[in-house]
């Protein structure tokens, strides 16, 4: 009889992307699996593969919302974690992994109480509010940055953070360093923090040498709303720019850029050390915990990015710190091994053994 692993995941990608990746590795390996979720979640997961059956319970968080979403969040949790052992006395897992997100309470909570084998994924260099409560509770804590700060007592594992097949399909791609040619700039950035790339990137872009502006090509992603002003700064600039709310190609993109300019997201960060690039890294000031300074310091500590902070970042530094990439290929050429050095391409082999030695 098969395996049985259910999954357990928050409504963003930055939660479903790995949770995805494990459940495509384990179905291959001949395991059963199922997600549970909650209705925002389920939004998230319709890239899961079909072989994947879904669990929709009840949950809440009394972080936000207004006081009748903070008082009914209790009751909606445990609502959740009654529904969810339930489904464990039925159809008992012989592992459960959380990845972070109020969704996963109710699923964590049961194994808890049964006794189920049971691990959690963090993603991020500063864990998540879930995560902390149940990584003393769990049997292995997997770490996608590394260090990642932990509660007191708790011990990690570094798998790194799984990343789609597209980008392991690029893995450590031969970096062609800036020269006389194209010059290829990517400025990519989550939704919620992509405004300060857009009101800061083309400023610093068009303040560049002439020689670097003829020869530059950017693609920069930036949200609907900011989008006409953008392709403006770029014109006014005379700078070749392609302008998009999302790029589905971001791998290949990647691939063919001289330098990114990013946020640093697990997700970002994952991408761009898998393929292995040289980026300036401006991590999202208001992320909870301050998260993504977290994720960005390893690439800093091992010189393969330039990370600057939100609350000093400006046009005149970012025009610096471009200029001083691109002018210098022995510089660029380092980052970007480096990049790659940091790179871990099987994050999801790792994560599936973790699961495979809990189970057993």
């Amino acid at each position: 009889m098969p395996k049985y692993a259910l999954i357990a995941a928050g409504g963003t990608g930055g939660h479903m992307f790995p949770a995805q990746a494990l459940s495509e590795a384990l179905l291959k390996d001949g395991w059963r699996v199922k997600l549970s979720t909650d209705d925002r979640g389920a939004r998230y997961a319709t890239a899961f593969p079909a072989e994947v059956s879904r669990e929709i319970l009840p949950s809440a968080t009394t972080a936000r919302g207004g006081l009748t979403g903070k008082l009914s969040a209790p009751f909606k949790i445990a609502s959740g974690i009654l529904a969810a052992r339930r489904a464990f006395r039925r159809d008992r897992p012989d592992v459960v992994i959380g990845f972070g997100g109020y969704p996963t309470i109710p699923a964590m909570s049961a194994a808890l109480s049964m006794r189920i084998p049971r691990m959690i994924h963090e993603q991020n260099g500063v864990m998540g509010r879930v995560n902390t409560l149940f990584a003393p509770r769990v049997d292995r804590v997997a770490c996608g940055i590394w260090p990642t700060a932990l509660p007191q007592g708790v011990t990690g594992t570094h798998t790194g953070n799984p990343v789609r097949q597209s980008v392991l399909a690029r893995a450590g791609a031969a970096y062609d360093p800036p020269g006389d040619g194209q010059l290829n700039l990517l400025v990519i950035g989550g939704s919620q923090g992509a405004r300060v790339l857009s009101d800061i990137v083309p400023a610093a872009v068009a303040a560049l040498p002439e020689d670097i502006r003829r020869r530059l090509n950017v693609a920069h992603q930036a949200r609907s709303e900011d989008h006409d002003r953008v392709v403006a700064a770029y014109q006014s600039a005379g700078i070749k720019a392609e302008i998009e709310p999302f790029f589905a190609d971001v791998p290949e993109r990647l691939t063919d850029c001289h330098l990114v300019i990013s946020r640093a997201g697990a997700s970002s960060v994952a991408d761009i050390t898998a393929i292995g690039r040289p980026s300036i890294l401006i991590p999202y000031a208001a992320a909870m915990g301050d998260h993504q300074s977290a994720n960005a310091r390893p690439l800093a500590d091992a010189h393969a990015a330039i990370v600057l902070p939100e609350s000093i970042v400006d046009a005149a530094t970012l025009t610096r710190d471009i200029a001083a990439i691109l002018t210098d290929a022995d510089r660029a050429t380092q980052m970007a091994h480096a990049a790659a050095a940091l790179g871990r391409p099987d994050a999801t082999a790792r994560l599936h053994e973790l699961v495979t030695e809990l189970a057993a």
